[in-house]
């Protein structure tokens, strides 16, 4: 009988903290692996002897150099790995409609929310066009600033006020920011819970709390339960972990999605090796899909791990990472 508990190990790339809109890492992906510690330390050891890298951890930096080992791992993995996606300055854009017009919660920006996503995508992909991509861009960046609540203990009003500032220069009959505009009020709500450190609504500016849920929703389909390990991120305090495995419980019927999150240190532990493999190879495959610079070959390889519920917002290149 299949075991309904299984662990899986994760790690990221792209990761650039709260410079979300920062245009040198547009893409962070999330990578999770189902293998056991042996099929790993074996694979990150064949890659290294048959491609000629012998450091103490072969980071997907060197991977990407060896087309040959790419390909390979990518064909090794199928089945058993999996892959979401981030185009940050979309995310960012989804935080905004969620945090201002919708519910605050861990739910908002994932597969469990979508109420708002047609909103978000049309706010970003007509936003640059319509205002202008330096208004624009100020405009999202306004909206960053005041949303870092680290080291703050009462909320950053001269932050709220640029954002509000901001908002205001962006004026067309084109498309309708006034339930933007009428959101101060709900923009001190959220700021003031975001000061207590148990705060009931997420991190507005972490992109893993999102992906780290599509991975649990991934694995534990079929009524499995999953354990994860992770690569160390700060990101993914307790608390947040609770809360996501809390709301996954309380939306599925039978045993409970996720089982917790350990960290461990990517250099001893093979599995989570493997997964930043796979995240930089997704990552490199993502951009330059999204720049229309792909190879059909690797596309097609990344094809059958990436997440329906990727957030990604640029039509020619989702279809062309995702339809065969």
């Amino acid at each position: 009988m299949q075991s309904r508990r299984l662990e899986v190990a994760c790690d990221e790339s792209g990761f650039s903290g709260t410079n979300l809109l920062d245009p040198n890492f547009e893409v962070i992906t999330h990578a999770s692996v189902h293998v056991d510690a042996r099929t790993a330390a074996e694979c990150v050891a064949l890659i290294r002897s048959r491609y000629r890298y012998s450091a103490t951890e072969y980071k997907s930096t060197q991977l990407l150099r060896q087309g040959p080992a790419l390909e390979w791992l990518l064909r090794t993995l199928t089945g058993r790995g999996h892959v979401h996606l981030t185009d940050k300055s979309y995310f960012v854009v989804t935080r905004l409609v969620d945090l201002l017009i919708g519910d605050p919660s861990y739910a908002a920006g994932t597969s469990l929310a979508p109420e708002l996503r047609s909103l978000a995508l049309t706010l970003h992909r007509q936003g640059p066009e319509v205002f202008g991509q330096v208004k624009w861009n100020a405009f999202l960046t306004a909206f960053v600033a005041m949303m870092r609540t680290k080291r703050h203990r009462v909320i950053n009003s001269p932050a709220v006020d640029a954002f509000f500032y901001h908002l205001d220069l962006l004026d067309s009959d084109r498309l309708d920011l006034s339930c933007l505009r009428d959101a101060r009020p709900q923009v001190e709500k959220v700021l003031t819970e975001l000061l207590g450190e148990r705060s009931s609504v997420p991190p507005p500016l972490e992109p893993l709390l999102p992906a780290l849920l599509e991975t649990a929703r991934h694995w534990s389909a079929g009524g499995r339960s999953v354990a994860i390990v992770h690569d160390e991120q700060s990101a993914l305090t307790p608390h947040r972990v609770g809360r996501i495995s809390a709301l996954l419980a309380d939306t599925t019927q039978g045993p409970p999605p996720l089982l917790g999150l350990t960290m461990v240190d990517s250099r001893t532990d093979p599995r989570v090796q493997l997964a930043d493999l796979l995240a930089g190879a997704a990552r490199h495959i993502a951009v330059t899909e999204l720049h229309a610079e792909g190879s059909p070959v690797l596309t097609a390889l990344l094809r059958p791990y990436l997440s329906p519920h990727s957030l990604w917002s640029d039509i020619p290149s989702w279809t062309r990472l995702t339809s065969a």
